[in-house]
């Protein structure tokens, strides 16, 4: 297969992961306010329905991941997006906050074989060391799912309403999931018998888990998305606190998508001269930098933007990072399962942010939640160094 027809398939697939994310994960926020005013249920009940489906996602990741071992990844990437439109269909007549939350679970299925966990498995048992550029190129283009979503989501919910508005996504979802299956037909033609051969449970998980790296990766990755989820949770808030004007504020916040996109463009115009580790441990640095950038905004608020963009850039060079490190640390042999495994920790993590976040607001107000993010970010610092060290020393043994 020529690496044309492989770049292609590449796009399709960052192309399909853009609409879906658009459809099951922006959606929600994008529409928060005229949900809200459609059903006359509240914040928290609307949003009980997302952190079910947050739940049930993590607990059936590794279970997929299994799946993508055994063949089935084209399959889920191309047919769960079908469930996720007709769960999104389906929201748009749930008549109880009841019915919302059981719809949620439902999609829940569906996003833990359809996004990015499973695709990036994909591309990792199909292409193998080519797998970090074109996850890449994957989350570049996808980065802009919230983007499209929140403009999209503003127009929709005035013309149709909330939930209305949740019916229409449901076709971009399910375009998105026919662009998927365009580019599952272009990768399968690839020519790598020994790699693509259905993986019997070989009880690689088992053995990742009894590493210390494996839990050490499933940690580390938790912190990042605790301290990612409750900052981005209470961005305006925070950014409000330090001083910012609401439109400022709202500026800054908006540039933190496009931040990620710049970071990971980076990382690819990098390629193969910067390592998985160093920019693991970048990227780490950035976190923590935009922690103090943050705390430090109260004395000069123009920092937020600082804040915004190493927040950004931080997360979105991780969010790729993470399957590889699964890779080049605990190996490719069951990857799908390995890796959904530790990805359990991080989507936890996230479904926790906002009541975490919540919490301590309670407890002492914004410094506190300051405070704690840059505590979050600093164990992950100190625990991404440690982790990155052993790995070379155990490649240089």
């Amino acid at each position: 297969m020529s690496e044309s027809r492989v770049a292609r398939a590449v796009w399709l697939l960052a192309l399909g992961q853009t609409l879906i994310y658009a459809g099951v994960y922006y959606a929600f926020p994008a529409l928060l306010p005229d949900l809200t005013a459609g059903t006359g249920w509240s914040v928290a009940e609307l949003a009980l329905g997302p952190t079910v489906g947050f739940l049930v996602m993590a607990l059936l990741t590794p279970l997929a991941g299994a799946w993508v071992d055994r063949g089935w990844g084209g399959e889920m990437l191309g047919f769960a997006p079908v469930v996720a439109a007709l769960g999104l269909l389906a929201l748009g007549f749930a008549g109880s906050p009841l019915v919302w939350v059981l719809i949620w679970a439902v999609i829940g299925v569906a996003q833990a074989c359809c996004l990015y966990e499973s695709c990036f498995s994909f591309l990792t048992r199909r292409l193998g060391l080519g797998a970090r550029a074109a996850i890449t190129k994957v989350t570049l283009v996808a980065g802009f799912s919230g983007t499209l979503a929140f403009p999209l989501g503003h127009w929709l919910g005035g013309v149709l309403g909330g939930q209305g508005a949740l019916m229409a996504f449901a076709v971009l979802v399910l375009i998105g999931g026919g662009v998927n299956m365009l580019a599952v037909r272009d990768l399968r033609r690839l020519e790598r018998a020994e790699d693509l051969r259905p993986e019997p449970d070989s009880g690689a998980l088992g053995l990742a888990m009894r590493r210390p790296a494996f839990w050490a990766l499933a940690v580390l990755f938790g912190l990042v998305w605790l301290n990612h989820g409750i900052l981005l949770t209470y961005v305006l808030m925070l950014f409000e606190d330090r001083g910012a004007s609401g439109g400022l504020a709202t500026l800054a916040a908006a540039s933190i998508g496009p931040a990620q996109v710049l970071g990971r463009l980076a990382l690819l115009l990098q390629g193969a001269r910067l390592s998985n580790a160093w920019a693991t441990v970048l990227s780490l640095l950035a976190i923590f930098a935009a922690s103090l950038a943050l705390i430090s905004a109260g004395v000069l608020p123009g920092l937020i933007f600082v804040f915004a963009a190493m927040q950004g850039a931080g997360a979105g060079l991780l969010s790729i990072l993470r399957p590889v490190l699964v890779a080049d640390i605990l190996g490719r042999r069951g990857f799908g399962a390995v890796s959904g495994a530790t990805s359990v920790a991080p989507i936890l993590a996230s479904a926790a942010a906002p009541s975490v976040g919540a919490a301590l607001l309670q407890l002492g107000g914004p410094a506190v939640v300051l405070g704690s993010c840059l505590g979050l970010a600093v164990l992950a610092l100190g625990l991404g160094f440690g982790l990155m060290r052993g790995s070379a020393r155990g490649a240089g043994a």
